[in-house]
């Protein structure tokens, strides 16, 4: 009996026989790499930045939460390789897509990268092969965007090429949850494509969720970022309301918190950052413009949380105009740049506005960040300063705006003049 396309290609995954591709070698497709090469697979890793590639054929690793010794391992077992040469993709079985999806200057979608690698893939897409797209975006992406793409070839979706959405779920820095033991949700645009891709990853996640089409897939992560980011716009509404009313917001939180139903703990803090909550919910709120409907929740959540720079800004105004100092020439440590807490991820740091904010309103900034040794500003390189009790003396004011476990915050307490906490992990003794 004849196997059809879909049978042979599950066959392959079940003897990892299967060749997989990954293209975006960065946090998210790196991680990937090493889990599948740890489950068998043979990888060929794809990434426009030699230096990049080089990098991880020479064994090193550009993301924090892969260690040298992690990459090294799956290069020594032969079972991974990195190139530039886009022109291999017709060699794997399985493609998973893991690029970046920014926002345009006008909060809209930028979806060039994925469009850049579905025509990389257009070009040498073969019968039995996989697709996967993994990069947060709207929902109807896979469909509308990539699907005629594909089809063109003249090859037929979900007989001899299968294509699904499986948004990535990855939290960097955080020591529980990583690639192969976070749920991975899964919806294939028809039910071979679904079964496939089942197939390809099952053997490298503990744990997959099947729905029923990539556009559910697409929204569950669009979800997930949308319901923290309405979350952390109340708190910090909270945290502004309890200021005007001289209440201590981080009591009344954790008050709360001990109610054992009905509430969800949330922290207020300096802004949003990173590479999901501030943006992911400008994807729905996008879409659904073109539907006619106005997301009242996001804009509002969006609204707030941008504008809580500013209100930590005039935190550190009234705690110098309290000694009798102005912000403008005023020398301000910033503890703190990356936009959460053990990592040294820049994107979208609330830190980044604080400081111009400070800036402009004439204040001398500096920062300390024990993850973040310099970053580029206007074309400058800002390099990060010592943390040492001369320098905590010298400036009128301390800022701390990432929570940083390496900081040292009771020497901070022991000589800062001045300190402004948006994170609430100033010692209280």
């Amino acid at each position: 009996m004849t196997m059809t396309t879909a049978q042979t290609l599950i066959k392959k995954a079940e003897r990892r026989e299967a060749l997989f591709g990954v293209v975006g070698l960065g946090y998210v497709g790196l991680p990937l790499v090493i889990e599948l090469a740890r489950a068998g697979y043979k990888v060929l890793g794809f990434d426009i930045l030699p230096k990049v590639v080089d990098g991880l054929n020479a064994g090193r690793s550009h993301v924090k939460d892969i260690s040298d010794e992690a990459l090294q391992e799956v290069l020594a077992s032969g079972r991974f390789e990195a190139t530039t040469d886009l022109g291999r993709l017709g060699e794997p079985d399985a493609i998973s897509i893991c690029v970046p999806t920014p926002l345009s200057k006008f909060k809209d979608p930028d979806v060039s990268y994925i469009q850049a690698s579905t025509e990389s893939v257009r070009r040498t897409l073969r019968k039995g092969q996989a697709v996967i797209l993994e990069s947060t975006t709207y929902p109807g992406t896979t469909r509308e965007l990539m699907l005629p793409a594909l089809e063109s070839t003249g090859l037929k979706v979900g007989t001899d090429f299968f294509l699904s959405f499986s948004p990535e779920r990855v939290d960097p820095g955080n020591p529980v949850y990583g690639t192969r033991n976070t749920p991975k949700v899964i919806g294939g645009i028809t039910p071979d494509c679904l079964k496939v891709t089942e197939a390809l990853y099952q053997p490298a996640i503990d744990t997959l969720v099947p729905v029923s089409s990539p556009e559910a897939a697409e929204l569950v992560k669009i979800l997930e970022n949308t319901f923290r980011s309405v979350n952390i716009g109340l708190v910090n509404e909270t945290a502004i309301v309890c200021d005007k009313l001289g209440v201590d917001v981080w009591e009344v939180i954790e008050a709360a918190a001990t109610k054992p139903f009905g509430f969800m703990k949330f922290l207020p803090g300096p802004g949003l950052g990173g590479h999901c909550i501030p943006i992911d919910p400008h994807y729905l709120a996008w879409k659904m413009r073109g539907l006619n409907y106005k997301t009242r929740f996001i804009d509002l959540a969006g609204e707030v949380n941008t504008e809580m720079p500013m209100f930590w800004v005039r935190k550190v105004a009234d705690a110098l105009n309290g000694v009798s100092r102005s912000v403008r020439g005023s020398t301000i440590l910033i503890l703190g740049v990356a936009y959460k807490r053990d990592i040294d991820d820049l994107r979208e740091s609330p830190a980044l506005d604080i400081i111009k904010l400070l800036e402009q309103q004439g204040a001398h900034v500096e920062f300390h960040d024990p993850h973040v040794a310099s970053y580029l500003e206007d074309g400058k390189t800002v390099h990060s300063v010592p943390l040492t009790a001369e320098r905590l003396k010298s400036a009128d004011c301390v800022m701390v705006v990432t929570d940083h476990t390496a900081i040292d915050y009771r020497l901070v307490k022991r000589h800062a003049r001045l300190v402004v906490d948006t994170r609430h992990v100033m010692p209280r003794d």
